[in-house]
């Protein structure tokens, strides 16, 4: 199960906030912004829901209607309807109306699981095992045991020590007296996995190398006990670092509780606790990628370097951003794109940031352009995304960076003249980055390496007659298109702006001429070159990796 879109109105600290386009493939969505912006609070919301679907499902119904009572009332933000409303990527939907404390209604649009949701809270951590007795009595599948509110203490990893210890007990005892194997393999199943965690968190080496070796349970008025080899000594779960507490407590707690809750929603809270930043980046990535099913979804709500980092590279991950938002007025969030600058400025400041890249250049360019960029691994110099060519603009501007754009309908000399205006733009020589990928150049050593046959001259042939083919309509939009360029705005340029905009002609001039190397400087090949490039079998990354474009991105940027 994933969710799509969520709204919150009138709840806790948000008016009206909606996040939405949340790609259906996610597996990982990560709530970023700094303390007190809000992050918690979407996870009282779907605890809400959370709750409201016991309440259905045991009702045996899609809409029930219920009286709220005190403990929902805590959660309104004013007097006055509150709503909740969640779509599911499967066409779901869940809507939950507060009009009162005495006259609430949650509906749905189909059945859901009682299930639906699996969340825990930040106030989980346990320094040391206290419970002296086993055989609590505790209902999983309805998850019987999880705090009230999203904000109380989160007591589930001793309940869940206290079921691993009761069926590993039953277990053997189950293989002795049948005289079979099975019931001890699925003993050192649990092994297994939690000890093949361990070193892809804690990393192999002798001073952080950890393991599990087994159970003691309670006896004669002690508590459990779990031990642990840690080097060449075996210690109680009580010796171990705030940090390993944390990963020991969600892996067992995973382990229990994953069983039941198999096609769920999964939401926990700063997971990241007492946790360095490479230790947040492994312990992300094993829950993600080993103990969350891939059908369902991690929600999860941090402001750490690890996190940030992990939701970037990771292909089904995405981040949606909190932080500096006036949450008294309607909010609409939407995922972030991949590599932003900005989000890793709510990890570190911009002046440490400064410091780790001291010595390398630090480059903004264009959207999905930005990865093609990267995978080049140019020497000292790092891209970061901006949405598009304003983006970029103002990004380089105000953090004092370098910015790469597309050429799109610029002249020769207007280039030279933006090189002394604006020092920190790089524009590339043609009109994209795609006019770069598909020049004849860049193709015959592609097709070249991978044994296609090309004829440079036929394809600029092909491409001129396309030109003159599209050249009445490519000129229409010339002038609209440059009145968006975000140059010479700036009150001491005004002058400049007035010249920029009337020199449309010498974009016309190119376009209307034949000679290969003049037009296609401000021809959209993107848009017009396409049906050629498609009769090559290539990707546009396999284009990006020639000798030949990673030299003209060199000599452009340095």
């Amino acid at each position: 199960m994933k969710i799509k879109s969520l709204s919150l109105k009138n709840f806790k600290r948000f008016t009206d906030l909606t996040l939405q386009d949340i790609p259906d493939n996610a597996k990982l969505v990560l709530l970023i912004g700094s303390n007190g912006s809000g992050k918690s609070s979407v996870f009282d919301g779907l605890q809400v829901i959370s709750d409201l679907v016991h309440r259905t499902q045991i009702a045996g119904s899609r809409s029930f209607t219920f009286s709220g009572g005190k403990e929902y009332l805590y959660y309104h933000k004013k007097p006055g309807l509150l709503e909740i409303d969640l779509n599911f990527t499967d066409g779901g939907d869940i809507n939950c109306v507060f009009a009162g404390i005495n006259n609430g209604k949650v509906t749905a649009n189909k059945d859901f699981k009682i299930n639906l949701f699996y969340g825990r809270s930040a106030v989980r951590y346990l320094p040391r095992i206290t419970r002296t007795t086993i055989g609590q009595a505790i209902d999983i599948n309805q998850d019987s045991d999880r705090p009230e509110y999203f904000i109380d203490e989160d007591k589930r990893f001793e309940n869940d020590i206290d079921l691993l210890i009761k069926e590993v007990v039953e277990k053997i005892f189950a293989g002795i007296n049948t005289d079979s194997n099975r019931q001890l393999e699925e003993v050192k199943l649990f092994l297994d996995k939690i000890n093949e965690a361990f070193p892809r968190i804690f990393g192999t080496e002798n001073g952080t190398k950890l393991s599990f070796r087994r159970f003691i349970p309670p006896a004669e008025g002690n508590p459990s006990r779990l031990m642990f080899d840690k080097g060449i000594s075996q210690i109680n779960y009580d010796l171990l670092s705030a940090g390993e507490k944390e990963v020991v407590n969600l892996l067992f707690n995973l382990f229990v509780r994953n069983r039941y809750f198999n096609d769920t929603i999964y939401f926990l809270d700063e997971i990241d606790t007492h946790l360095n930043t490479k230790l947040q980046y492994a312990l992300i990535q094993e829950i993600v990628e080993n103990w969350i099913p891939d059908n369902c979804q991690l929600w999860t709500a941090s402001h750490s370097l690890g996190f940030i980092d992990y939701a970037n590279d990771y292909e089904y991950g995405c981040v949606i951003d909190f932080d500096d938002l006036d949450f008294d007025k309607p909010q609409i969030l939407i995922p972030k794109p991949k590599d932003d600058f900005e989000i890793f400025e709510l990890a570190v400041s911009k002046t440490f940031i400064d410091k780790v890249v001291q010595g390398r250049k630090i480059i903004f360019a264009e959207n999905t352009d930005t990865p093609l960029y990267n995978d080049l691994a140019l020497e000292n110099v790092l891209f970061f995304i901006a949405n598009d060519k304003m983006d970029v603009f103002h990004k380089a501007k105000n953090h004092h960076h370098h910015g790469l754009i597309d050429r799109d309908y610029l002249a020769d000399e207007e280039i030279a003249d933006l090189k002394t205006d604006y020092p920190y733009i790089y524009i590339l020589p043609y009109y994209s980055i795609e006019n770069l990928l598909f020049h004849p150049d860049n193709l015959e050593e592609y097709c070249s390496t991978a044994g296609l046959n090309f004829n440079k001259e036929d394809y600029k042939q092909a491409l001129t007659k396309i030109k003159n083919e599209e050249k009445d309509y490519l000129l229409t939009g010339i002038i609209q298109a440059r009145s968006g360029y975000p140059f010479y705005k700036e009150n001491e340029h005004t002058k400049k702006l007035k010249t920029f905009r009337e020199n449309h002609k010498a974009i016309v001039d190119l376009i209307r001429s034949n000679e290969f190397e003049e037009f296609y400087k401000v021809f959209p090949a993107k848009d017009y070159g396409r049906k050629l490039i498609e009769q090559i079998n290539f990707s546009r990354n396999s284009l990006a990796k020639t000798n030949w474009f990673k030299s003209q991105i060199e000599k452009l940027i340095k």
